[in-house]
């Protein structure tokens, strides 16, 4: 279960564990939440995860590969 639970998070884009970090929550409820109102809201919290999915990524992106300006 736990290999799997690494698996879909590595390929949903770590949004629900990121959230579930900065939140002190669960991310399962999180999960749950975006589930939820996906179903009730016809989908417009995917747009929103999708948003955030992109954000997240371009930030590690730009962290990652940022170099100190002193280093050669």
């Amino acid at each position: 279960m736990l290999n799997l639970r690494s698996f879909l998070e590595t390929r949903f884009f770590g949004v629900c564990s990121y959230l579930g970090d900065k939140l002190l929550m669960p991310s399962g409820r999180i999960r749950l939440f975006f589930i939820y109102s996906s179903f009730i809201t016809v989908g417009s919290p995917l747009i929103i995860y999708l948003i955030m999915a992109f954000v997240i990524k371009l930030r590690d992106y730009v962290r990652g590969r940022r170099s100190p300006v002193w280093d050669l």
